[in-house]
């Protein structure tokens, strides 16, 4: 689908909708890594729970960029 099909299906501005779609996607990525880290953990790899942490770091730091990018629109807006 195209962006221009996406955004008469949705009636939504593409760029917004991919900044709120950006900030979800990191945060829910950063809620299934808690889970891998933890079936690392219980398998005693603690290589691979370190990489995983390291990736759920990035994850939460792109929902809070996104989410401060998202605050700072909608109070300029207001």
């Amino acid at each position: 689908m195209s962006e221009q099909d996406a955004r008469s299906v949705t009636g939504i501005r593409d760029k917004d909708y991919n900044l709120i779609w950006f900030v979800e996607a990191s945060l829910s990525n950063a809620l299934r890594l808690e889970g891998y880290i933890s079936d690392a953990d219980m398998d005693g790899d603690a290589e691979l729970a370190d990489f995983f942490r390291r990736a759920q770091a990035v994850s939460r730091k792109g929902g809070d960029l996104g989410k401060a990018m998202l605050a700072a629109r909608l109070k300029k807006e207001q």
